[in-house]
């Protein structure tokens, strides 16, 4: 079951335009790309046990959240840089390898708190990224 939730049409429009092409973009030249989005709506408490420290803090235990699990097979990144690749103009390659201005996640962060939620990442070099999103219903 997709989940719902108020969010300002253009704003989140953004936010999935920048998690897809950025999925395209650092794909994995070897394999053709492939992206999986899923959604579900549970309570803070509920969504604890499978989110990241940083998440538990902020979730509230019985207000409800869209959770979106968006995850993609591409190039990945370091671990150690989960929260950088979050702030402005913050490149993890050269212009040369893949063009682009380093903003499109901090977009998606600004995004997501003005919705009053939390985005999370987490990769792996080579085997892809990993994006939680968790927006209050």
């Amino acid at each position: 079951d997709l989940c719902e939730a108020r969010v300002i049409p253009f704003q989140f429009r953004q936010l999935m335009q920048n998690l897809i092409s950025n999925s395209l973009k650092f794909s994995n030249p070897n394999l053709p790309p492939h992206i999986i989005m899923k959604s579900k709506i549970a309570t803070g408490e509920e969504l604890w046990e499978s989110c990241q420290p940083e998440s538990q803090e902020k979730l509230i235990g019985k207000k409800k959240y869209c959770h979106i699990h968006f995850t993609d097979n591409g190039i990945g990144f370091e671990p150690e840089y989960k929260e950088r690749i979050f702030e402005v103009f913050q490149r993890l390659h050269s212009f040369e390898e893949y063009a682009g201005t380093g903003i499109g996640l901090a977009i998606c962060r600004r995004i997501i708190e003005n919705h009053g939620g939390i985005i999370t990442a987490t990769g792996k070099l080579n085997e892809g990224a990993q994006f939680e999103i968790y927006i209050p219903t």
